[in-house]
């Protein structure tokens, strides 16, 4: 039925048109035309006449609202794709030729890759932009490395200087005014962590010898542990050092400089104050090096603090000149200068500023003579032993082979070789020091009470260095106390009394005290 009703339309609309063509191309079936026709045959000539063009007036006009309401919302994307569309026509041809293009261009592409990992691929090919390539691609990932490679010399001296700081921390009680913040353990930590950084430095240059950032940051970490060498020795030379201070001190100097230890030519090299110069140097004896600059340290400790007594040495200097002026006369008799003594004893107040003088002189001298010797046989307690039972080896300062390997050796050696340990000599010094302030300064002192006190106090301080084996008692029976009453020859019989009398008192002072110690 559908089929009629179109054959029927098609012949009114061919009989409507002109061309017959034209009226085929109006009317084409599709699916909804032949449903639409099916459904017209179902209808009643009534229907089609009454309520159909109003249903289709209906359909017509909500189709009319759509579509203006999708104008409205919609206008722009529908403009938008007609561009797009209006362009598609000139682009697909465009694309086509493009492809075409790419195309024939893919073999000369394949062909150049080809040819490129063949020659950067290879073993044996080299090129020198692969060489920067290869560096600078190694280089960016190991950039946190060198970063932190760069940064270890001003880390090493970062941590010296904040040590160097706290040093006075390990001293004593008498810098305690100069302690940082940090505390007393910051010192030690700093120098032992200083010591770690500089050997891990010099693991990274013999792990890459040929290095040159290395080996300038192995420079640098030298130059660094010289800064710090001389911070330690410094820090010998600081008053009220300890015990404990002073082993850790000798412990990284050992660290940073090792051969101080076994060559005893180190320690003069190391320290101006050592007033000791040889051609030899002495191997294998107590302390070597270490031992001679510790030495030469403290002992310049000792002579700062008792230069700090300059004022009175200098009135006790003055004393003297009066004491010279006033009983200098020349010719005379005994008795004439006895009285003329007398006389200048009350000008010059009878060497009281040179009573204060010694005291405190020799209060420091004991003190610190024995801290040096009893802190050296701690630290350095093998040179404690007797030089005779163990012989130090010795060389020549300039040589560079062994004797033993010399298949001709020295038929003369020399006979003041081998040199005793630096130790050894030490007491010698100290000793030559205090004699020569008693006789120069205690004939001024004319109370007998005052005399026989200090006497007293040189004995207690024989008495400590006697307890180090460095009793020098008896030496001090010896000295010309007295240079004016010397001239008339009784200055050795009033020296002879005045000791012996300080001898008998010291020795039943010592036997009281000894039966207090056993009951």
């Amino acid at each position: 039925m559908a089929d009629s009703l179109f054959e029927l339309l098609l012949s009114e609309q061919q009989e409507s048109t002109s061309s017959p063509q034209d009226a085929s191309s109006l009317l084409i079936p599709d699916s909804a035309s032949t449903h639409y026709l099916s459904h017209l045959s179902t209808l009643s000539p009534s229907t089609l006449s009454s309520s159909e063009p109003q249903s289709l007036s209906q359909a017509s006009q909500s189709l009319l609202l759509s579509l203006q309401a999708l104008s409205t919302r919609s206008h722009r994307a529908i403009i938008s794709s007609h561009d797009h569309l209006s362009t598609l026509r000139s682009s697909l041809p465009s694309l086509a030729s493009e492809a075409i293009l790419l195309h024939d261009a893919i073999p000369a592409l394949d062909s150049a890759a080809i040819r490129f990992s063949h020659s950067y691929t290879t073993k044996e090919a080299t090129h020198s932009l692969l060489d920067r390539r290869k560096k600078a691609m190694l280089l960016a990932r190991n950039v946190d490395r060198l970063s932190d490679m760069l940064d270890l010399p001003s880390l090493l001296s970062t941590v010296i200087s904040s040590s160097s700081n706290t040093t006075p921390n390990i001293t004593g009680p008498s810098s305690s005014s100069q302690q940082p913040l940090g505390g007393p353990s910051s010192g030690t930590s700093g120098y032992s962590s200083a010591l770690d950084l500089y050997l891990h430095i010099k693991r990274l240059h013999t792990q890459y010898p040929r290095s040159e950032l290395v080996t300038s940051l192995l420079s640098e970490a030298e130059a660094a542990m010289q800064r710090m060498t001389a911070n330690l020795i410094t820090g010998l030379k600081a008053p009220g050092l300890k015990l404990a201070g002073a082993m850790r001190m000798i412990g990284w100097l050992r660290r940073v400089a090792p051969d101080l230890e076994s060559d005893g030519s180190g320690g003069s090299s190391s320290s101006s104050s050592s007033s000791s110069s040889s051609s030899y140097s002495v191997v294998g004896n107590g302390g070597g090096g270490l031992g001679a600059l510790f030495l030469a340290c403290r002992l310049a400790n000792l002579r700062s603090m008792l230069e700090a007594l300059e004022p009175l040495r200098d009135l006790a200097e003055q004393e003297s000149a009066r004491k010279q002026g006033c009983g200098g006369g020349g010719g005379g008799g005994t008795a004439a200068k006895t009285s003329a003594s007398a006389d200048g004893a009350g000008a010059w107040s009878a060497g009281q500023h040179t009573e204060r003088y010694l005291k405190r002189y020799i209060e420091i001298f004991r003190e610190q003579s024995f801290a040096i010797l009893s802190m050296y046989r701690s630290i350095f307690p093998s040179a404690s032993i007797n030089n005779d039972d163990n012989p130090p080896i010795t060389k020549p300062s300039g040589a560079t082979k062994s004797t033993a390997a010399d298949p001709d050796p020295d038929p003369d050696p020399d006979p003041l070789l081998p040199l005793p340990s630096p130790v050894c000599t030490v007491p010698l010094h100290l000793v030559g020091m205090l004699t020569d302030v008693l006789r120069r300064h205690l004939p001024n002192v004319q109370d007998r009470a005052s005399r026989e006190s200090l006497l007293t106090q040189v004995l207690y301080c024989a008495g400590s260095l006697g307890r180090l084996g460095a009793d020098f008692g008896l030496v001090l029976a010896t000295l010309t106390l007295d240079r004016d009453a010397e001239a008339d020859g009784q200055g050795s019989d009033r020296d002879l009394t005045d000791w012996a009398g300080v001898m008998r008192k010291h020795r039943a002072l010592a036997g009281r005290l000894d039966q207090l110690a056993n009951r």
